[in-house]
């Protein structure tokens, strides 16, 4: 038997906590008595610094129930950290840990298949939406741009897969390795590099509360995922300029002849667009290498990535 324990990161979730929990309890009920896991196994929340009444939620179910455990950390880090620190922290308690978030909308049912591939000789399994159907065309649009776009840039994703996921001790000790601030889970475990597979499921509606990603959000997400994973950005700065060099050479060549041809125009408006375009093209480009000089700053401070003011485990 598995024993698996979740880690499920919250901020303000006090709406859906208490309805998640008994769900992840019966769940865990079934598990246990068909033999699938451990009677030792545990559910985890991580309270990410919420500012409702989350955490005294957490500590209630705590001591009605000692399957479930909570780690309350000093100030609101944000998903990815909150995450980060709920697998650290379970990485030498479980024997597997999948994370989920708290809403419940990834199917707790795909729960089985996950540790049934764990025990194939699967360290990390990923949770694949199969079909977006439940979402609007604009989410469902800019969802999958949000995949592509990652791909194309650089940060090699699994189409469709957030941070619904399976990680073994062993996948979870080797990503303890990985020590950088600027953080982007959905990036960073396939660079582990043991054998992974899939499981595909259906999302459903979030029942209470709101998204906590919203676009603004997914778009913050996106970049911090490209600029933490890869330096395309740069390489594409360095293409532009080439070609607008080249440009320049052909305009000063255009120039010369139209000068020594006797040829005079005024051209103010080519030259005021010229001037827009060049300077809107050099903010641009140092507004790209500044956003990677801040995140080399970042991590030559070697801050803590979260700080863990409580931890209920027993």
């Amino acid at each position: 038997m598995t024993k698996l324990y979740l880690a499920i990161p919250c901020y303000n979730e006090e709406e859906v906590l208490r309805d998640s929990a008994d769900k992840l309890k019966a769940k865990y009920e079934t598990m246990m008595s068909e033999g699938k896991i451990t009677p030792d196994s545990k559910i985890v929340f991580i309270d990410d610094g919420s500012k409702d009444k989350t955490w005294s939620i957490i500590s209630e179910l705590h001591n009605e129930n000692p399957v479930f455990q909570g780690i309350k950390l000093t100030r609101n880090r944000g998903h990815q950290n909150a995450l980060l620190c709920g697998l650290m922290t379970l990485k030498d308690k479980a024997d597997a840990v999948i994370s989920i978030d708290a809403d419940l909308q990834d199917d707790i049912n795909t729960f089985d298949d996950m540790v049934a591939k764990y025990e194939e000789g699967c360290d990390v399994v990923y949770g694949v939406r199969s079909k977006r159907e439940t979402d609007t065309f604009f989410k469902r649009f800019t969802a999958e741009a949000f995949y592509k776009i990652l791909n194309k840039m650089g940060a090699k994703v699994i189409f469709n897969h957030a941070d619904f996921r399976l990680m073994s001790k062993r996948a979870l000790q080797a990503f303890s390795e990985f020590k950088e601030t600027n953080i982007f889970l959905r990036g960073m475990v396939p660079m582990v590099g043991y054998k992974s597979d899939i499981v595909t499921y259906e999302r459903s509606e979030r029942l209470a509360g709101e998204s906590k990603y919203p676009l603004k959000k997914m778009l913050a997400l996106a970049w911090e995922g490209i600029t933490s994973l890869s330096t395309q950005p740069i390489r594409m700065i360095t293409a532009l300029g080439a070609i607008v060099f080249a440009i320049s050479i052909i305009m000063i060549i255009y120039t010369l002849v139209s000068f020594f041809m006797g040829v005079t125009t005024t051209g103010w408006a080519s030259i005021l667009c010229s001037i827009w375009a060049i300077g809107g093209l050099q903010l641009l480009a140092v507004g790209i290498i500044g956003e990677y000089i801040g995140k080399i700053y970042l991590e030559t401070k070697h801050r803590p990535r979260f700080i863990v003011e409580e931890f209920l485990d027993n």
